[in-house]
């Protein structure tokens, strides 16, 4: 059984930081893709970060290309998000995904379209930025 611990998230103005992280326990040497996605107020889903962990790649939603930067620790069971120059349509659920897709070098494609769809996330935080 896979469980996911995030930490982070708050309430910070326009422009500010935070920085989002997101443990697994269990079962964890068969996620290959872990990420963020959020849901804003109105039930809206959207990817917004993912990790390959097999080596690192990232892969990010265009809204906040630039602005945020996805890394893992060492041991690829925690996985970091820095959140900087933060905006007022970046208020949402933030929650942690993780799941395992066999598909080669589309993996992490394949993941960042719904990662709500591989099983494992945790119970969100609320990121709220005023303007």
């Amino acid at each position: 059984q896979i469980q996911l611990m995030e930490s982070g998230g708050g309430s910070v103005q326009a422009g500010g930081s935070l920085r989002l992280s997101c443990a697994v326990s269990g079962v964890t040497n068969r996620n290959n893709c872990m990420g963020w996605f959020r849901q804003d107020a109105g039930g809206e889903r959207e990817a917004v970060a993912a990790i390959y962990t097999v080596d690192g790649t990232p892969r990010y939603a265009d809204s906040v290309k630039g602005r945020f930067t996805i890394s893992q620790d060492d041991t690829k069971n925690t996985v970091n998000l820095q959140m900087n120059d933060l905006k007022p349509e970046d208020t949402a659920m933030y929650y942690c995904a993780a799941g395992t897709v066999i598909a080669g070098t589309s993996s992490l494609d394949i993941f960042f379209r719904a990662p709500w769809n591989f099983g494992y996330w945790d119970q969100g935080t609320q990121v709220t930025v005023s303007s």
